[in-house]
């Protein structure tokens, strides 16, 4: 068996063993619960959700 034929046997066995391991991993650990809370991150008081304060995007009366 060539070096670059044993290289891929083993890639093709590793790499999808260590992502089963690792979504198994986050299941146990919580990893998956709020998911939603990441991409709140951004905002705060000075930039409210679904409340845009750009001056670009808050023009009134001019369509984008």
């Amino acid at each position: 068996m060539s070096l670059i034929a044993f290289i891929l046997l083993i890639s093709v066995l590793v790499v999808p063993t260590t992502a089963l391991f690792a979504l198994f991993w986050a299941g146990r650990t919580g990893q998956w619960n709020f998911q939603d809370k990441a991409a709140l991150l951004p905002f705060d008081d000075e930039e409210p959700v679904n409340q845009p304060t750009d001056q670009i995007l808050n023009q009134q009366g001019k369509e984008i």
